[in-house]
């Protein structure tokens, strides 16, 4: 009796071994939940829009009551190729009274990275469009610079978008979903981090939860006027196009 008792024994201990070492040698993501924390200088942005201008005083006092960051939140929801992008949590540290509600804050983005198709939904002062196209394509040039992001082992990559706006990234195989905030994708694995230097603005992942994804809670939103990128460009221009050095500046932040 007590040889059949230890053999239970045994037997119980090697099965519980072997689903440890399972789960050790089985890192990779298939669906979960990451927060991206945006963090964009207004303070860099102004200076440069209001370069070549003479008289920007006005801007000065603004400077001073208002924080130098814009801090927002967003959650990246993600099972296997579909994804949805939309804003999380408040930040009620934002101080900047007279700036109003920062381009591109309340940004919705469903994707099918399969297909590389996108619904997303972006409010443009006080008009919703919703924008049907395809995600942008972008030729990556990966590099052998790594960094640590939210637990995560991460590989730079490079790219220059929209002709001229320089993205630097940093992505990770241990997530399969090629993915990223707003509409950058294209890389081989999820993109955790991504700055744009000469916009003064970037995206980094706080934390990646591993969420139960339930089939069919990632929608694309619905509701807006339905646009494609080249026309919701030729809108904000007819817009926007006298505003100076605010113009191009509002534009590229819409179009990320």
């Amino acid at each position: 009796m007590n040889n059949i008792r230890l053999k239970l024994r045994l037997t119980v201990l090697v099965i519980l071994c072997a689903l440890s070492l399972q789960a050790q040698v089985s890192p990779f993501l298939l669906q979960g939940r990451i927060e991206f924390e945006k963090r964009v200088n207004l303070h860099a942005q102004m200076d440069e829009a209001l370069k070549g201008e003479q008289d920007h005083s006005w801007y000065e006092s603004i400077k001073k009551s208002a924080s130098q960051f814009q801090v927002t939140y967003f959650d990246y929801s993600f099972a296997g190729n579909t994804s949805l992008y939309k804003p999380g949590r408040e930040n009620t540290e934002n101080k900047n009274p007279f700036m109003g509600e920062a381009p591109a804050s309340a940004n919705v983005v469903y994707s099918k990275l399969d297909s590389m198709q996108s619904v997303s939904q972006k409010k443009v002062f006080e008009q919703l469009f919703l924008v049907k196209d395809s995600i942008r394509p972008v030729h990556w040039k990966i590099t052998d610079e790594t960094r640590k992001i939210a637990g995560f082992d991460c590989r730079r990559a490079n790219a220059i978008i929209m002709d001229s706006v320089y993205v630097v990234a940093f992505y990770t195989d241990a997530i399969v979903t090629p993915g990223g905030p707003e509409s950058f994708a294209g890389l081989p694995g999820m993109i955790l981090g991504v700055a744009l230097p000469h916009e003064h603005t970037s995206w980094f992942a706080t934390k990646v939860l591993v969420d139960d994804i339930k089939e069919g809670t990632l929608l694309p939103p619905a509701k807006g006027k339905v646009v494609n990128n080249k026309a919701l460009r030729e809108s904000l221009n007819r817009t926007i196009g006298k505003w100076g050095g605010f113009g191009p500046l509002y534009l590229r932040s819409i179009s990320l």
